[in-house]
């Protein structure tokens, strides 16, 4: 079962941290100003690292859980 997976807690905060930082990148691109022209090329930078980090945790998750269904 998932839940008993602590690898798949693991995938579910690395999906969420992304989600957290498009809310960030987001919410600075609508409303502009200094906060965007200071910050939006790191907060996407950090979004793309956390992309390719939650991805290879559910690449991990799923070829090793692969055979235990």
């Amino acid at each position: 079962m998932l839940r008993d997976d602590p690898l798949f807690y693991v995938v579910v905060a690395a999906v969420l941290g992304v989600l957290v930082i498009l809310m960030i990148g987001i919410g600075g691109f609508a409303k502009g100003g200094e906060f965007n022209r200071r910050h939006a090329n790191r907060i996407m930078r950090y979004r793309i690292i956390g992309q390719a980090v939650a991805i290879a945790l559910i690449l991990l998750f799923v070829w090793l859980r692969r055979g235990m269904i």
